[in-house]
């Protein structure tokens, strides 16, 4: 799975690791309908940086289609509510 983070690039990620991302995912969607300003900020954090940790970096002129799009580290918790399907921002 090629996952984009907003700002940053692209990464392969393993589907084998999805169930921990999910994990994190439904900890931050559960952080931005309460409102949880700093606990959104800590789980953003934590995603981001399992995924940059699990996956491997895509070159910069690589141009490959992502299948998931996770933002900005410094996204507002407003913004990620806009980006929130039911699901969260990953899907399963």
């Amino acid at each position: 799975m090629i996952v984009r983070i907003m700002g940053e690039g692209q990464v392969r990620l393993a589907d084998s690791h999805l169930a921990e991302l999910n994990k994190l995912d439904d900890e931050l969607l559960a952080e931005v309908e309460k409102g949880d300003g700093s606990g959104f900020r800590r789980t953003l954090t934590a995603l981001l940086t399992r995924v940059r940790e699990l996956g491997e970096p895509l070159p910069d002129d690589s141009l490959e289609p992502s299948e998931l799009i996770l933002p900005a580290e410094e996204a507002t918790l407003e913004e990620v509510r806009e980006l929130l399907s039911g699901d969260g921002l990953i899907p399963g």
